[in-house]
């Protein structure tokens, strides 16, 4: 059903809106956390450490899908909540025709360009050839991974949180247990792992994109639709690009993160893998609920309601600091309970890796969670050239802190002290540019009437 988020009290409309969000991001967390949770279960260490060398990979091509996602989510929430529901139609195919072309021409680089990029963050011997065949099955299933995209972004520019939820939820746990049977039954190893992820991905993919379209036709409005429009295009390649690139940096940081670790050995390599799925679970979950605030925030802009983001931005942290806590104490006090999800035996070292990860990253939650908060107003602002440079700064925090750190007698655990620095920067930033918003004035101005 379509939620108009322009109107009813910010705080309960936010709720309802971003809990199904927040829903949808668990259940697509675990198609990454059963690949590494089958992979270290019923593979071994080696096949664990492969599948977390590949995810770093695999996170630039799903940094292009998730720009897509917010751009046409943002776009359609402004023209949704303007009720120019013609234009609002015409961006949709724009969208789908632009993301088409850019899927393949993704594709094409990633098939050339596989073996360079493992190389590149030093993937040791004895996770090579595993690393490579999970990135070529993958590779295969990025049509899935964009039009997906697309499609739950509609759905939450629509006000629609709910049924991106439920074919999430289906899919998600066809995932695992079509994980498990590839593995254990078929004996397929990390390639099973990947062939499941292809197949659930796909089918959750055209299910929703089938259920956009007949929603889409559904509504009704003036307004004259067109295929394709360039000035649309541009309109939302304007917030497109500055996600990606956002996305592509950090994934590009992550993967030289990466090779750092690699340096350490499997042991490291492994205990990171499996500490690093639970911590994007998290930050997945934050991001997410930023992006249920963008879509809020473009809906009343595209309404001309100022005065009610401001509102929204404290309905959003009050909703991701409720989440902050329990993950701040399971990790920081029962790590190594967590942990045993994706490490069955594990060496000392990557036991030791991971509890240690989890220990210094998880107190810093409630920062950077506010942090992605603001960063979803801007977004839905359109405000991107201030969205960039929170982003960028904490990029280049964490990639320069993990390197000289890496190098001192910290060792490892250099590396982990580097996403606190990052994350504590960047939130300045951030907060800053949000409070100098024009709903900033907006409310000032509604206030000072009221008096």
């Amino acid at each position: 059903m379509n939620k108009d988020l322009t109107v009813g009290e910010p705080n309960a409309v936010l709720r309802r809106f971003c809990l199904p969000l927040f829903g949808s991001i668990i259940f697509q967390q675990l198609y990454n956390i059963a690949d590494s949770l089958v992979a270290g279960k019923f593979i071994g260490e080696n096949a664990l450490a492969s599948v977390g060398n590949s995810y770093e990979v695999t996170l630039i091509f799903i940094a292009f899908a998730f720009g897509c996602n917010i751009g046409c989510s943002v776009v359609v929430s402004q023209l949704f909540g303007a009720k120019d529901y013609g234009r609002m139609k015409t961006a949709v195919s724009t969208a789908c025709i632009a993301s088409a072309v850019l899927c393949l021409a993704l594709m094409a680089v990633g098939m050339l360009t596989c073996n360079s990029l493992l190389c590149l963050i030093r993937t040791p011997e004895e996770a090579f050839a595993d690393s490579k065949l999970y990135l070529d099955i993958y590779i295969w299933s990025l049509p899935f991974v964009f039009f997906y995209n697309i499609a739950t972004g509609i759905f939450s520019a629509l006000g629609d949180s709910r049924t991106p939820f439920l074919f999430l939820a289906a899919s998600s746990t066809a995932n695992i247990g079509v994980d498990i049977l590839f593995v254990t039954v078929f004996s397929m190893g990390v390639a099973g792992v990947a062939w499941a992820t292809f197949l659930c991905q796909g089918v959750s993919c055209l299910l929703a994109v089938a259920a956009v379209f007949l929603r889409l036709k559904a509504i009704q409005g003036k307004g004259e639709f067109q295929l394709f429009s360039l000035p649309l295009l541009k309109r939302l390649a304007m917030i497109a690009i500055p996600s990606i690139m956002q996305q592509s940096f950090i994934s590009v940081g992550n993967i030289i993160i990466q090779g750092i670790i690699n340096g350490f050995g499997t042991g490291v390599m492994a205990g990171y893998s499996a500490a690093v799925k639970l911590n994007n679970l998290v930050i997945t979950s934050f991001t997410t609920l930023g992006n249920g605030v963008s879509n809020y925030t473009a809906q009343n802009l595209g309404a001309h309601k100022l005065s009610r983001i401001q509102d929204g931005f404290r309905a959003g942290v009050r909703l991701v600091w409720t989440l902050c806590l329990p993950m701040f104490l399971l990790y920081f006090f029962a790590g190594r309970y967590a942990l045993g999800l994706f490490l069955d035996h594990p060496t000392d070292t990557a036991l030791r890796t991971g509890i240690l990860y989890l220990r210094i990253l998880s107190p810093f939650y409630f920062i950077v969670s506010a942090k992605l908060v603001s960063d979803g107003v801007l977004r839905g602002a359109g405000l991107m050239r201030q969205f960039m440079i929170g982003t960028l700064v904490d990029l280049v925090l964490r990639v320069t802190l993990a390197a000289v750190l890496a190098k001192t007698s910290l060792g490892a655990a250099g590396i982990w002290c580097a996403w606190p620095g990052g994350w504590c920067t960047a939130a300045i930033i951030s907060l800053a540019f949000y409070r100098g918003g024009p709903w900033t004035a907006s409310a000032k101005k509604e206030k000072t009437g009221n008096d």
